[in-house]
């Protein structure tokens, strides 16, 4: 008998919060260790991470945490193909959303995923991408 995966998607805001040990890390850990879900997260967002962690700790730092959510085999990083860059600029040219918000929200639609976030930018505009959010704000 198998068991249903469920697909989440991480955005960002996630790895952030797992590394800043915020309200919502705790989610970010189950999800990490659950065996029936299957992360993924846009090749976009992890850039998002290394920009937000190269201004705010330097290179070394941001580098350190890339190479280690790399490491992890349970998050796979989708890369953005033609298909998906067109998807998320369609979401982008709709909304007030920021350019890596709408990869993070097109990848949850592609796969019907959850959207794990805390960017309310996204959570207003996630029933309109048809995505459900798995809210850390």
């Amino acid at each position: 008998m198998t068991c249903a995966v469920d697909i989440i998607v991480f955005d960002a805001y996630a790895i952030m919060t797992l590394l800043e040990d915020e309200p919502g890390a705790a989610i970010i850990n189950d999800l990490l260790v659950d065996e029936n879900t299957e992360i993924l997260m846009s090749d976009v967002n992890l850039g998002e991470v290394y920009y937000i962690l190269l201004r705010r700790n330097g290179k070394s730092a941001a580098e350190e945490v890339i190479e280690n959510v790399l490491l992890e085999e349970t998050i796979k990083i989708e890369e953005a193909q033609w298909g998906r860059i067109k998807s998320a600029a369609e979401i982008k040219a709709g909304g007030s959303l920021s350019y890596p918000d709408a990869f993070a929200l097109s990848l949850a639609r592609e796969f019907q995923a959850k959207l794990v976030t805390g960017y309310p930018e996204i959570q207003a505009i996630a029933a309109k991408a048809a995505v459900e959010i798995i809210w850390l704000g």
